[in-house]
């Protein structure tokens, strides 16, 4: 028995909160193989992002074919790409190797709400990535940013969610840890509808639970967009992969919301605590 390989494209956090060092925390967790192919290397710490150099595209497109040829993974997590050269390479791959379950946490906005892409690089995801997704799982702020206004509520969430389905011929997570109130409600949109009606309802579900107060929230997409493509992997459907997902990062965030790792916004704990 071969546990499921995953394929992480990401950002490299040398404090190890997130980025590719998250996803193969996460994904080794949950008990499958993780590999990885670097998009940039930052120097970022629980403080801030110091700085960032993009690897050039022709050496991201060299590490997928190494990875593809010969690990064949089942799943592909994307994270940071935020130049419109790799978007292009990576589009290419996923055409050539056609992966069962494609996974992307648009990186596309800070905490701050600074927009981290170029309009060259959202314009070349939009037409070139995300109609290769199984997935797209964008936060509040980068769901208004592709929707074209600010979301404020769950409502709003399943409209947004529903027009960018249709828009980028994909499923849809918006990811509601920045609504106003004690409750956190996820959006995902199916485009295939679970109760076979063709209306709104049907094919949105909605994740809520309470919000955990915590500091320590580094990498938390990228530990929940990996979980839900390790889940996929292991054979679970989209809604099923979405919630064992959520349920997993909710313990970790649980674990870690005591740990004193760095001074500012702190990493999860990816792996059970030791009695």
């Amino acid at each position: 028995m071969l546990p499921p390989t995953i394929l992480s494209i990401a950002g490299s956090d040398c404090s190890g909160g997130a980025g590719i060092q998250a996803d193969i925390k996460a994904i080794s967790a949950l008990g499958s193989y993780a590999a990885s192919v670097i998009t940039a290397v930052t120097a970022q710490n629980t403080l801030g992002v110091q700085s960032v150099y993009p690897i050039p595209a022709d050496m991201v497109k060299a590490q997928i074919i190494s990875v593809m040829d010969d690990l064949q993974p089942d799943a592909v997590k994307i994270g940071m790409v935020h130049d419109a050269g790799i978007v292009t390479v990576i589009a290419g791959c996923l055409k050539k190797y056609c992966p069962e379950f494609v996974v992307y946490d648009p990186v596309m906005v800070s905490t701050s709400g600074r927009c981290l892409m170029t309009e060259e690089t959202i314009r070349a995801i939009k037409v070139e990535l995300f109609p290769l997704c199984t997935l797209v799982t964008p936060n509040l702020s980068e769901a208004s940013l592709l929707w074209g206004q600010v979301i404020t509520d769950t409502v709003e969430m399943q409209q947004a969610a529903r027009e960018l389905s249709g828009r980028y011929n994909t499923a849809v997570l918006i990811k509601g840890g920045h609504l106003e109130g004690n409750n956190m409600c996820d959006v995902l949109y199916c485009q295939q509808p679970s109760a076979g009606a063709d209306d709104l309802p049907s094919r949105c579900i909605l994740y809520s639970t309470q919000k955990i107060e915590s500091r320590n929230l580094h990498g938390t997409g990228c530990t929940l967009s990996s979980a839900i493509a390790t889940f996929l992997a292991g054979g679970s459907k989209l809604d099923e992969a979405v919630r064992k997902a959520k349920e997993y990062i909710s313990t970790a965030i649980n674990q870690g919301k005591d740990m004193n790792i760095g001074h500012g916004n702190g990493p999860l704990w990816h792996f059970p605590l030791s009695e």
